[in-house]
């Protein structure tokens, strides 16, 4: 299927790895000039390599780290024409409401809200005077339905949810959208920690801590990242123009609801 974007230019941020990585790949293969960003400057750089060689794409590696002033302004100047926005960030650790002081929420708001808040600010102004623009937030499924050791997550990335759903809204009539898609389990570091925190608290393996985890989604697995690049990519076709501030779960059915 051909998505109508190739030649357009993208920022894929946190895209060395997990599902960044997985949306810069499927951006590439559709055509798209893509520029990715992330804080290890081996890790960023081999994954640039890696997907020009699997796609003969243009792709682009800019390290820093966007949560800075200073980052934000790197990459910008590196892609100061992004018609597609994909905004990321790993998840705040987890722990419990008790273990949280004032540091460690701002840092969660700073990663997670207002990182992606000013990186949308940045670029959408282009987008208007262009008539068209996609912005993809990665957000999580736990905006939803929350988890409790994942407060700081659960509370930044519900700040980012209601600015979006605002701001999709004013933009819309310009070509441009804005979405969130909310990750449930998937095949990434990420879940790879919160196996391991689960296997500690309940004292087993971290194999049977992965098939309790399996056992409990519909699907009985997690997703792929290829399957999560996929389903960013059509968000960022010409095809979702009337897609707009929504809050998309790919959680293999684990959110249990009759209305979504």
């Amino acid at each position: 299927m051909d998505l109508g974007i190739s030649g357009k230019r993208a920022i894929v941020c946190a895209s060395s790895k997990g599902l960044g990585r997985g949306v810069a790949q499927k951006l590439a293969e559709a055509g798209v000039i893509v520029t990715l960003n992330g804080r290890n400057r081996d890790a960023l750089e081999a994954t640039a390599r890696e997907l020009r060689e699997l796609t003969s794409a243009e792709v682009y590696a800019v390290v820093a780290d966007v949560t800075t002033v200073e980052g934000r302004q790197e990459l910008l100047e590196a892609e100061p024409k992004a018609d597609i926005l994909v905004t990321n960030a790993g998840g705040p650790p987890p722990g419990l409401w008790t273990d949280w002081e004032t540091n460690e929420w701002l840092n969660a708001l700073n990663a997670n809200m207002l990182t992606p808040i000013l990186l949308m600010k940045a670029v959408l102004p282009g987008m208007i005077d262009r008539s068209w623009g996609r912005v993809v937030n990665i957000t999580s499924a736990s905006v939803k339905s929350p988890i409790p050791e994942l407060g700081l997550s659960n509370a930044s990335r519900s700040g980012l949810t209601g600015f979006v759903a605002g701001t999709a809204r004013q933009v819309a009539k310009h070509g441009v959208t804005i979405n969130n898609l909310l990750p449930g389990s998937h095949e990434t570091d990420r879940v790879a920690v919160l196996l391991q925190r689960r296997a500690e608290v309940k004292g087993i393996s971290i194999d049977q801590a992965r098939q309790e985890a399996h056992a409990e989604n519909p699907t009985g697995r997690f997703g792929t990242i290829e399957e999560f690049g996929a389903a960013a990519a059509f968000l960022c076709s010409q095809y979702a123009g009337y897609i707009v501030g929504q809050n998309i779960l790919l959680d293999g059915g684990a959110f249990r609801s009759t209305l979504a």
